[in-house]
């Protein structure tokens, strides 16, 4: 009975020391130089300004609910279509009206989506001048007067 699982132990060790190579390579390959911008937390592409305890924007969870509207789009939407190709015709015709459902949902999830502004992501309209980290004056002035010439963000 254990003969049976040689062949699965061995594919684990050897994935186990291929993935332990890759690791230990690339770091004993790698560059070490720290810069404070390598150091610097990263939250979502967003430059951390504030503790960690601050409120994020609601548009972070409705990016979520838009993506996991997609990721159940392409999971339901190719299951769907492998098993709708070869069926018999009254399957074809409840499960394309389950389809026809299902897409309804999906579109008006994206258009409310859409019309509460979670795809847009500029910040400087969404986000009070003091979580940007800028002054009143700062504010009103646009992104690209804020950085210095020569400064790489």
């Amino acid at each position: 009975m254990q003969t049976q699982y040689l062949g699965i132990l061995v594919m684990v060790g050897v994935a186990a020391v291929i993935c332990g190579l890759m690791v230990t390579l690339s770091w004993v390959l790698g560059p070490k130089n720290n810069t404070p911008y390598k150091s610097a937390p990263y939250e979502c592409g967003v430059e951390p300004i504030g503790g960690a305890r601050d409120r994020f924007p609601v548009k972070f969870y409705l990016v979520a609910i838009v993506f996991i509207l997609f990721d159940i789009e392409a999971v339901f939407l190719w299951s769907w279509y492998t098993t709708f190709k070869n069926s018999d015709t009254e399957f074809m015709v409840f499960s394309f009206f389950e389809f026809l459902a299902y897409m309804s949902t999906w579109i008006l999830g994206y258009i409310y989506a859409i019309r509460v502004g979670a795809i847009d992501w500029d910040e400087t309209t969404s986000l009070a001048p003091e979580k940007l980290g800028a002054t009143a004056t700062e504010a009103e002035a646009p992104l690209t007067e804020l950085i210095p010439a020569g400064e790489v963000r």
